[in-house]
């Protein structure tokens, strides 16, 4: 395995829980540093993130982008305690609204940093891989699934059980695409979570390795990536997207938001929030179990 070249092993933390690195020529990683916070993803952490595939993307030295994460676990999903609003941030998208009052208001803020960064960060030019370890959960799975390829550790789970909130599961809706239909509905029905050797039998992940080996195995996997012309690279990767868009992907992703937003209508007439509170015991329950 590749060990990071001296000549490129540089790195840059940033105050909003992402880490910039170039461990080998090539190659960009982006970490997720919100350790003492599971990675929890909240806007500060999710505006950065964009900036650093942005940075990627236009650096014309970087080939292949590597996200992977900081301490026990790649992200406990989106960050509920978040206070900050759209307004504290230059927007990315269009859509515009996040002020404006009731479901209009919401679905503005879920369309920007949820299903608006998503689909560009699925969209870079560039071929990205996951690295992946400890549980990703929820949100978590929209991180990963945007990349090309995913390569879990050995204890790597995954996890969407936010159907206990009463909302049909996370904004990026790609679970048939990922593990099929009929995993897709058991996994959302249950809230149980998949191994890492079962997203690989079901074709979510590309590799499982040991712990001690994933981030290694990884840098490996995006030298020998980036060994081979951009060009081809972008080309290769756009093929493919547009094979899966032909399959409806995004149209399919447009619907299933528009469901995720009546389920928060919903939840707000019942209980003045958009989740059903009693969502929260349920997942503290089954995670606690899980154990």
């Amino acid at each position: 395995m590749a060990e990071p070249s001296e000549n490129h092993d540089t790195s840059e933390t940033a105050p909003d829980g992402i880490r910039y690195e170039t461990p080998a020529g090539g190659v960009a990683r982006i970490v997720l540093a919100r350790p003492e916070a599971r990675n929890a993803q909240d806007k500060p952490m999710l505006y950065a993130l964009n900036a650093a595939f942005d940075r990627a993307a236009h650096d014309d030295s970087i080939k292949v982008i590597i996200l992977s994460a900081d301490g026990p676990h790649f992200s406990s999903g989106h960050d509920l305690r978040d206070a900050t609003k759209i307004s504290d941030f230059d927007p990315v998208g269009t859509w515009g609204g996040s002020s404006l009052p009731g479901a209009e208001g919401h679905m503005a803020v879920e369309q920007e940093i949820y299903l608006g960064f998503c689909w560009r960060w699925r969209n870079l030019p560039k071929p990205t891989i996951a690295q992946v370890h400890g549980k990703t959960i929820a949100g978590g799975l929209m991180l990963a699934w945007v990349c090309d390829l995913i390569i879990a550790s050995e204890d790597a789970t995954f996890s969407d059980p936010v159907v206990a909130f009463g909302v049909n599961g996370v904004e990026y809706f790609a679970h048939p695409w990922e593990v099929g239909v009929r995993k897709a509905k058991e996994m959302l029905f249950t809230g149980e979570a998949l191994s890492a050797e079962e997203a690989r039998a079901l074709g979510m992940v590309n590799t499982v390795v040991a712990r001690d080996e994933l981030e290694a195995y990884t840098l490996d996997l995006a030298e020998r990536i980036a060994s081979r012309p951009s060009m081809g690279l972008k080309l290769a990767k756009q093929s493919v997207n547009q094979m899966q868009d032909a399959q409806g992907l995004w149209p399919s992703l447009q619907a299933a938001m528009s469901l995720q937003q009546l389920g928060h209508s919903h939840n707000q007439q019942l209980f003045k929030i958009p989740v059903d509170p009693a969502g929260m015991e349920v997942i503290r329950k089954q995670a606690k179990s899980s154990k």
